[in-house]
């Protein structure tokens, strides 16, 4: 073999044992981090539940105590999605249903509504959405507490006409210059309490796992 073919063939294995360092090194990286970013994951979706029924309400860990739902009339889901049951001592005392505005002014807004075990709601934090900034990202928490008019409502409270924004004779408050988006919020809110009350028994049944630890 001349000089040229004896470098191409050491430069040849030089790459090849480069690729597999550096896969091996990514894979390792990948694995040592993969149960962590879980964790952060996990954390993150327990905080956002605790807002709403922080853990003075429950025992439970809510994570651990779902149900897999996919209503797309009420609840608007795209997808199949949780919802999260919270129990005292065994006994049932809320949920929090995932729910979607698909009438957002520019597209899907992605809620989470917390409804007591009376069908009052204990509070609602928009997960995700694409509302203009400064005019209907006032949905979000961190930039308003809008959401928290929705506090101590149910099915009832107000009366079906009045389960709407102010400039459609409803009683919640609508944004200056947004009125699409709270009106979006308010009906997908509504209509998970609508969810929520057809479907009592299935959500607040025990579970399986709760069930046995009562038993034993």
């Amino acid at each position: 073999m001349n000089i040229l073919g004896q470098s191409i063939t050491k430069n040849g294995l030089l790459l090849g044992l480069f690729a597999i360092v550096t896969t091996g090194v990514i894979a390792g990286t990948y694995l040592s981090t993969r149960g962590l970013i879980q964790d952060n994951i996990r954390h993150a979706e327990e905080r956002a539940l605790l807002e709403i029924f922080p853990k003075s309400e429950h025992d439970n860990a809510m994570l651990d105590d779902a149900i897999t739902v996919d209503d797309h009339d009420l609840l608007g889901l795209r997808e199949t999605k949780k919802l999260y049951r919270a129990t005292m001592e065994g006994e049932f005392v809320g949920a929090i249903l995932p729910a979607t505005a698909r009438d957002g002014y520019t597209g899907d807004i992605d809620m989470i509504v917390g409804i007591r075990q009376n069908g009052t709601i204990s509070g609602v934090r928009v997960l995700s959405h694409r509302e203009t900034p400064g005019l209907g990202d006032q949905v979000d928490y961190k930039k308003s507490q809008w959401v928290d008019g929705f506090v101590g409502k149910s099915l009832n409270n107000p009366s079906d006409p009045k389960w709407t924004v102010k400039k459609d004779r409803g009683i919640f408050d609508q944004f200056t210059g947004a009125t699409i988006t709270p009106r979006a919020v308010t009906q997908a809110v509504h209509k998970a309490l609508q969810y929520y009350d057809a479907n009592y028994l299935v959500i607040s049944a025990k579970s399986k796992t709760t069930a046995a630890r009562s038993q034993q």
